[in-house]
């Protein structure tokens, strides 16, 4: 890392710590709601549903601090983007729990859950890095697990359309409403896990400019 011989303020860094953990929170029990029976699924989106509020509030916080604070330790547009990039992702996971909720499904296929699977672990390592942003050590490692994780729920993604758009049954018997529904969930989910890749890929830009 460069030399400064003028200090900054690091506030941001708890910030951006506490964010993650509570994005790692709500991934966590995302997966424990669409593992769940549709009558307890209520009250667990309405947990995410705080979490994602909570979310608002440090990303106003880390807002309000960059608008007020005259040095930052990096480029006030990547703070300004990095909350931005973290907010879009709890904002997908509570959008994926919402709908499973408000659209009354039942079970959910197999491969919902390893979409939730994929999720946790791609926040359980976004909550790391921000860990470590202050020293930008070990920065690469986490692009490189969070661009494999996207893959691999590229693939599950591609996976459940094929098996929600050709199912296997008699046209008479084919629910298409319950498989739209499902599929917006799907896509949702999806959605949820390219916001992390973009959240590790604001963060290796950072680490870049910042080395």
């Amino acid at each position: 890392m460069a030399f400064r011989l003028t200090p900054r303020e690091r506030g941001f860094y708890p910030l951006f710590t506490d964010a993650a953990a509570n994005i790692a929170d709500a991934a966590r029990l995302l997966a424990e709601l669409v593992a769940a029976a549709p009558g307890a699924r209520g009250e667990l989106a309405k947990q995410i549903k705080d979490l994602e509020t909570r979310g608002d509030r440090l990303t106003h916080r880390i807002l309000t601090k960059l608008n007020s604070t005259f040095i930052t330790p990096f480029d006030r547009e990547d703070i300004h983007l990095l909350a931005s990039r973290l907010d879009d992702v709890l904002d997908a996971i509570e959008e994926a729990a919402d709908r499973t909720v408000l659209y009354r499904l039942g079970e959910l296929p197999a491969g919902v859950t390893t979409q939730c699977e994929l999720l946790c672990r791609a926040a359980e390592a976004t909550a790391a890095a921000m860990a470590k942003l202050a020293t930008l050590s070990r920065l690469h490692e986490y692009t490189v697990e969070v661009n494999s994780l996207e893959d691999a729920a590229d693939s599950v993604y591609r996976d459940l359309l094929g098996e929600l758009l050709t199912p296997d049954l008699a046209p008479a018997d084919v629910d298409v409403l319950g498989i739209l529904k499902v599929k917006e969930v799907v896509e949702t989910l999806e959605d949820a896990a390219d916001a992390f890749e973009t959240v590790a890929n604001t963060v290796e830009s950072i680490a870049v400019k910042e080395a």
